[in-house]
């Protein structure tokens, strides 16, 4: 099942290839939630998948709790007439006013459908400023919907830091992370989807806990560009390559592949 959110680094296409390298557990735990596809895509008996962006985590949260309720309420924003610059500029502010988390959940899906390319962008303040899309009939995923929130009842959504969601690993976990990518040239850079960024030392703290749990028997799976960089922190975990296709880009004649990589600590 694919995801109901656009999103960089969605991990929907090479979801056999993770699945390849999953061990079976009781809980998978996933610190990055992103797209949510590996959870989509997987059978653990239960899962915890948390985030540092709160509005995703908000979103997850309104879908598992609120199903067909919210999914009705969502699409009321998918309508031809909302699909225009001027409106998706004032539903940009309302959503970076907003106190009502259901409707800040409605205009960060209907955000993420109509903004440029799917991204998800916040500036220095925290404000959501992903420009206009220009997109002729935006899609309202309502299959998808309702696949998260059937697949939801046996996960909790939780809004910490990645130290914090691994920490409450136990032996039995599975854990998947899919940070913030190193980027591959100084220009790119993923590291403002949530504030406060993710940067050379939480790329390092990650690594070195992923060693920390898979010491204590519990198998960490990590996702990130295949680079000198990460190859040295991940020097102790068996390392699998590939090339994947982008689909997230800002030039779109520059959506080439790119060299990805699985650490697989166990």
């Amino acid at each position: 099942m694919r995801p109901f959110l656009k999103w960089a680094g969605n991990k929907y296409q090479i979801v056999a290839r993770i699945q390849e390298v999953l061990p079976t557990g009781k809980r998978l735990i996933e610190p990055f939630a992103g797209s949510a596809a590996v959870f989509l895509n997987t059978n653990f008996p239960s899962y915890l998948i948390s985030d540092a962006n709160q509005d995703l985590i908000t979103l997850y949260q309104h879908v598992q709790t609120e199903g067909e309720t919210f999914i009705e309420y969502a699409r009321t924003f998918f309508i031809p007439k909302n699909n225009q610059e001027d409106v998706y500029y004032q539903f940009r502010v309302d959503f970076n006013q907003a106190d009502d988390p259901q409707l800040k959940s409605a205009l960060f899906l209907y955000m993420n459908k109509h903004g440029y390319n799917g991204l998800c962008r916040y500036n220095q303040k925290g404000k959501y400023n992903v420009p206009f899309g220009r997109y002729k009939k935006p899609y309202f995923p309502e299959e998808e919907l309702r696949y998260f929130c059937e697949k939801s009842k046996d996960a909790t959504f939780q809004h910490v830091d990645f130290m914090k969601a691994m920490e409450a690993a136990q032996p039995g976990d599975v854990v998947y992370c899919d940070p913030p990518y190193v980027p591959l040239s100084s220009t790119a850079n993923f590291t403002s989807y949530s504030t406060g960024g993710f940067g050379q030392e939480q790329q390092q703290q990650l690594a070195r806990m992923a060693e920390k749990l898979s010491q204590r028997g519990i198998p960490v799976i990590v996702s990130n560009h295949d680079t000198d960089f990460v190859r040295a922190e991940y020097a102790n975990a068996k390392l699998k390559s590939f090339d994947v296709q982008r689909y997230i880009s800002c030039n779109g004649k520059k959506r080439g592949k790119a060299a990805e990589l699985l650490a697989i600590f166990s």
